[in-house]
């Protein structure tokens, strides 16, 4: 097809803050998952598409399906909705006490 690009389920965009591997970031309203280590500025592929282990807020269980929001301030997942960004859906159950939990991300980019 004449104006395929790419897959598109990692790009290549400038990181907003020092990241490491696996830690996820939001720039404008794409969310992934650094693919790699990277400094402040510099660009990191980011996956945006899969099921992937991230940083949960604590205080809130996860069901398999709720839908699950990134705050940026505090570059975790919760359930909260706020101002915080929709990423995807619970991918598994997680407690209240969790650190991390599974999420499927949303690469649609829904608001």
């Amino acid at each position: 097809m004449k104006t395929f690009v790419m897959e598109g389920k990692t790009l290549t965009l400038i990181a907003p803050y020092a990241l490491t591997s696996g830690q996820g970031l939001l720039v404008g309203s794409i969310f992934g998952v650094a693919s790699g280590d990277a400094a402040i500025s510099t660009e990191v592929e980011a996956v945006t598409d899969g099921v992937f282990t991230l940083t949960k807020a604590t205080g809130a269980a996860w069901t398999v399906g709720a839908l699950i929001y990134w705050d940026n301030a505090a570059r975790n997942c919760t359930t909260t909705v706020a101002t915080n960004k929709l990423i995807g859906v619970a991918q598994a159950a997680a407690l209240s006490g969790d650190t991390v939990g599974n999420v499927r991300l949303n690469s649609a980019f829904i608001s």
